[in-house]
């Protein structure tokens, strides 16, 4: 079986709130291993910053959609933690701050989006 293959399979077998775990969890294992890098490595930083910047962005523009089913507190939240996640990546770029709060803001995320104990596993 291709890899293709596998992952069209995994998407049909998957609900979006699993999915988006998946995504939170793949963004997150790639800030720890960026974390892992010198400050000074910013080559060995930047993709990682950008990827969860992007991601929270996606999510911050799609609690601002009138159409979107989350309660109106829960999407004002997330697109509060969308601009706070833009800020603070900046910072963590101009080596003002850590690498670390972005790090915990997404195993928040995905122990919510886990409910049980999926997150434990992450």
């Amino acid at each position: 079986m291709s890899l293709q293959a596998y992952q069209q399979a995994a998407t049909r077998a998957e609900s979006p709130r699993e999915m988006e775990y998946r995504l939170f969890a793949q963004v997150t294992r790639a800030l720890m291993e960026a974390a892992a890098c010198p400050p000074d490595d910013l080559r060995g930083r930047i993709d990682a910053l950008d990827w969860n910047r992007r991601m929270w962005a996606v999510f911050g523009s799609e609690c601002q959609n009138p159409a979107n089913q989350l309660p109106v507190q829960l999407r004002a939240s997330i697109i509060s933690l969308s601009i706070w996640v833009s800020k603070h990546t900046s910072l963590v770029i101009r080596k003002q701050e850590e690498i670390e709060p972005l790090i915990e803001v997404n195993r928040m995320i995905m122990q919510g989006l886990a409910g049980n104990g999926q997150a434990a596993a992450a």
